[in-house]
């Protein structure tokens, strides 16, 4: 079965471990079964930020996992544990888990950059396949948003911005990007050759005004300018917050 996310790197290493922050006990107990049958160690589970905020100051792991929504307000308590998890340890990756579209939660969480970070609709879950290779990326370093979110992203009316200069092509190319898609997996979702996607990279490195440097650190300022490019319209009075029709 194909998969919706690009992973790079070596698979054949020790297991990654993991935090798990879900306040469903029955969702947190099938969510750990299904981590531990993909291969990866769930060394703690937490009920709260709170417990999740504790549990990864004492186990350090790899990757946090964690609900967006969580007592006691169930609002964002696990969006901002997840931002306090990335400030004290820079090297753990993070993977939110969420019911909803939430174009502005995937802003907020992506504010200080890509690297390790991730933004997964629920339902993903169920695809083990999907789940595990999420999970493997943000806990290499890498950056994975769901499909739905850069769609939303992606149709939505913005300010005029230098993502107004971009082609119908170079808008797809910087979706799949945003997705945390490498230029091979780009190449193979748009049907088009590797040095055609580096081209288009190119350019929209240059129509965004990014100056020279590394292209890693160009590709994840070009990102964050996608995704930082004001509220839908229809995310006024929280319209924006839908919950997946799948």
């Amino acid at each position: 079965m194909s998969s919706d996310f690009a992973v790079d790197g070596p698979t054949g290493r020790s297991a990654m471990r993991l935090v798990l922050a879900e306040d469903s006990v029955l969702f947190r107990e099938g969510l750990s079964r299904l981590l531990e049958e993909a291969g990866f160690e769930v060394v703690a589970v937490a009920g709260d930020a709170t417990g999740a905020l504790e549990l990864v100051d004492k186990h350090r792991p790899d990757v946090a996992v964690l609900d967006v929504r969580m007592p006691p307000t169930h609002t964002d308590e696990g969006l901002r544990a997840a931002c306090d998890i990335r400030l004290r340890y820079p090297e753990v990756g993070i993977l939110v888990l969420s019911q909803y579209v939430e174009t502005s939660y995937t802003a907020r969480l992506m504010a200080e950059g890509t690297e390790g970070v991730g933004y997964l609709l629920k339902d993903r879950v169920s695809n083990v396949t999907e789940l595990a290779e999420a999970v493997r990326r943000v806990g290499s370093g890498g950056c994975v948003v769901d499909p739905q979110v850069v769609s939303r992203l992606l149709g939505r009316r913005r300010p005029a911005s230098g993502l107004d200069r971009l082609s119908e092509r170079e808008r797809a190319v910087l979706a799949l990007m945003a997705e945390g898609r490498s230029n091979h997996a780009v190449a193979q979702g748009l049907f088009m050759s590797e040095k055609t996607v580096e081209s288009h990279v190119r350019t929209i490195f240059t129509k965004l005004d990014l100056a020279p440097a590394g292209d890693d650190h160009r590709r994840v300022l070009a990102v964050l300018e996608y995704l930082r490019a004001g509220p839908p319209e229809s995310a006024v009075d929280g319209r924006d917050d839908q919950p997946t029709s799948r």
